[in-house]
């Protein structure tokens, strides 16, 4: 099978790629972490993954139910470059959830009827009713860094965004709407690595898209966008939670935790849930601007 836009993603690492990039994918060794920067060496063990994740399954499934008999509603906004783990990560988080009251939203690019709509009025649609869970694979955030990186929307447009975008999250909270915002975080080399290795595989290539292989030129342009929208958008009533995600296991358990602590559901049990790995997850301090 040939590779997906004939090969962009191998002539970047082949061609374009920093040196001091391809050293690390290159000495990277199986099991290790391609971010020289990340505070664990290596993959966190499959056993005490396995354990963790097992006991935040229960958690989950005993936050849906009370979330049903509250009428609760609950957004979980997944972030973050491509290729650094959003879908995965909302998966771990369905994975024994009732679909009925637990979704996901991927909106794909809006059509001519929905361009000329309020920019925030396709994502209302999605919000949840009285005991539903839902995630964005992405968001209204667009607005924030892929659309500016790309020129899909002017700088009138993105301004207009950040003036509504805090009176549109306070409307949503100040309803009772559960609102989390993840920002999903992994370095430059762990990017192009994972993308690679979509490159490779034919069952994953349809991951990739154009955007995917431009982005990987503009990795300046989007650290300026993730800045900017992390100065402008991190509301007391609703921050962002950084997750650094170079390594996907640890990851997923503290995406999960950060909701999971936040909310006093009925028969939590605390130590199930278990403690935020400080290293892993928190404000946008956390952020690495590299």
């Amino acid at each position: 099978m040939p590779k997906p836009f004939d090969g962009a993603i191998s002539r970047f690492h082949d061609d374009e790629a920093p040196d001091a990039l391809r050293e690390i994918l290159h000495d990277n060794g199986k099991g290790e972490i391609a971010h020289p920067r990340f505070p664990y060496p290596s993959k966190w063990k499959r056993k005490d993954y396995d354990d963790a994740m097992a006991a935040l399954q229960v958690e989950l499934v005993k936050l849906q139910s009370w979330v049903k008999a509250t009428g609760q509603r609950v957004v979980v906004v997944f972030e973050g470059r491509d290729a650094a783990g959003k879908g995965g990560t909302i998966e771990r988080f369905r994975e024994n959830l009732n679909p009925r009251g637990a979704r996901t939203v991927a909106l794909a690019k809006p059509d001519e009827t929905e361009a000329g709509e309020w920019y925030f009025q396709r994502y209302v649609r999605e919000l949840p009713t009285a005991g539903e869970i839902v995630f964005f694979d992405r968001s209204w955030y667009n607005r924030a860094v892929v659309e500016p990186v790309f020129g899909f929307a002017s700088a009138e447009q993105v301004e207009r965004f950040y003036a509504q975008v805090e009176p549109f999250e306070k409307l949503l909270t100040d309803d009772g709407v559960l609102l989390f915002k993840l920002w999903i975080n992994v370095g430059r080399a762990t990017q192009l690595e994972r993308m690679l290795k979509r490159e490779r595989d034919p069952l994953k290539q349809w991951k990739l898209s154009r955007i995917d292989v431009e982005g990987l030129r503009r990795w300046d342009d989007y650290t300026a966008a993730i800045a900017t929208m992390f100065d402008r958008t991190d509301f007391g009533f609703a921050p962002w939670r950084v997750v650094r995600g170079d390594d996907k296991r640890r990851a997923r358990v503290n995406a999960i935790r950060c909701v999971l602590t936040a909310i006093d559901y009925d028969g939590k049990d605390a130590d199930a849930v278990g403690g935020i790995d400080p290293k892993i997850a928190g404000t946008t301090a956390l952020w690495p601007r590299d």
